[in-house]
């Protein structure tokens, strides 16, 4: 669902009374206590988020989750710009991409620089993932992870009694469905959600133009990408997939559809590698009892999304120093480590050893470190991770307005993206 509130409408109201609320109200925090607002509420979510906390809590600190179910963050973000409105936001919370920054210039977050020097961020850290990370100049977030979204799961089971193999072009897509179909399984499983048909409609973007192209259109905005006949190409093969899934897709949770995969009901699934963690809740080994590949045609491009946590400014010491300890914690190794297996994800910092890790993820680093060499790394727009959270929702809109209709047109919908970009610039 989209944001009830666009930040940018959203910064105009809270200028008035970001020093002056949020400050105070925070600090009333008790002592030694973290309140962490993640939207973190799925299987594997939950089980990974779990291990922050019982690191926070073995130093003496107390963790108060405060989780808001939904997809993609939407109903938290909503739920955080409520709480600042009113004062009182959250010691910590998920925030990402350019969001970090918009927040930022509200005044709202906390310094991160001297934990960011005692932990050397600067060396550990990737470029594209620290620079996402501060504001004018200074630490004011910390990564968690990072996700590749361009990722095709499949039930090597179910592909097999359909006489198909994992696809890795288009056409073996819609060739595979047809065997699948005619085999009684649901070939794409899919969640009917804005932010769902977004993630799987950037991966088509991705394909079928490249890393520049996708830039050209998710980033800079523009708006001769955004119409061209490239677009238009996206946008037909996009409304095409959905002959491969099911009348019982609107409005199904992402980790539901990822079930149907593990059950073998249906036999793949595009999403991003959190979709891992279910598989690792279900016992299920990668390679072995599901499959992971790129999204058709973009082996060689990553879309990555990375979570991380923004600190907001607190006036209590004792508190201040809690919330400080779980920056420290998130890029310690052992951290890292653990919490990236159950997430499903790579760890932020790319210095740590890998090889507890299943072949998927390992993959990923290789796949990310290539990429990131190849100038072919790219942000995630269905996880804000390209554009201004207004922009976003726009888009969202005319995504899935465009994916259920019946009559709308390739060559309107992408009139429709190129007007949403107007009204960004």
């Amino acid at each position: 669902m989209r944001a009830l509130t666009t930040l940018p409408l959203f910064r105009k109201s809270m200028l008035g009374l970001a020093m002056a609320g949020a400050l105070g109200a925070a600090g009333q925090t008790q002592a030694g206590e973290v309140e962490v607002l993640h939207w973190w509420t799925s299987g594997g979510e939950a089980k990974a988020v779990g291990t922050l906390r019982d690191l926070l809590e073995a130093e003496g600190h107390e963790w108060k989750d405060f989780a808001v179910a939904g997809g993609a963050g939407d109903s938290a973000m909503t739920v955080l710009k409520s709480r600042a409105m009113s004062g009182n936001p959250p010691a910590a919370a998920q925030i990402k991409g350019p969001e970090i920054q918009e927040w930022g210039e509200l005044g709202l977050l906390g310094n991160l620089d001297s934990v960011a020097e005692e932990g050397n961020w600067e060396e550990l850290l990737p470029g594209v993932v620290s620079d996402m990370m501060r504001h004018d100049g200074h630490y004011v977030a910390v990564p968690v992870n990072v996700h590749r979204v361009n990722w095709l799961w499949a039930n090597p089971e179910v592909l097999e009694d359909a006489g198909v193999e994992m696809p890795t072009t288009w056409d073996e897509l819609f060739a595979a469905g047809e065997a699948l179909r005619e085999a009684g399984y649901v070939p794409l499983a899919h969640g009917g959600q804005p932010w769902q048909d977004a993630t799987t409609f950037e991966s088509v973007v991705l394909s079928l133009g490249g890393s520049d192209f996708y830039r050209q259109a998710f980033v800079e905005l523009d708006e001769q990408a955004l119409q061209s006949d490239t677009m238009i190409e996206a946008l037909t093969t996009f409304k095409r997939l959905r002959e491969l899934m099911d009348e019982g897709m609107p409005g199904r949770d992402w980790n539901l559809a990822t079930s149907m995969v593990i059950e073998g009901e249906a036999a793949m699934q595009i999403m991003g590698d959190w979709a891992k963690g279910e598989f690792t809740t279900a016992d299920m080994q990668a390679g072995e009892d599901y499959l992971c590949a790129a999204v058709p045609g973009t082996d060689e491009a990553f879309t990555f999304n990375t979570d991380s946590f923004a600190m907001f400014q607190l006036d209590d010491d004792e508190a201040r120093e809690a919330q400080k300890t779980l920056a420290r914690l998130i890029l310690e190794p052992e951290f890292q480590q653990t919490f990236n297996q159950i997430k499903g994800s790579i760890p932020a910092r790319p210095d740590l050893d890998m090889s507890e890790f299943d072949r998927c993820a390992k993959r990923s680093m290789q796949d990310f470190q290539a990429a990131r060499d190849a100038d072919t790394l790219v942000p995630s727009m269905a996880h804000r991770m390209a554009m201004r959270s207004d922009v976003q929702g726009a888009f969202f809109d005319i995504i899935t307005n465009y994916f259920n209709s019946s009559d709308m047109t390739a060559e309107a919908a992408a009139q429709r993206l190129v007007k949403a970009a107007e009204l960004a610039m």
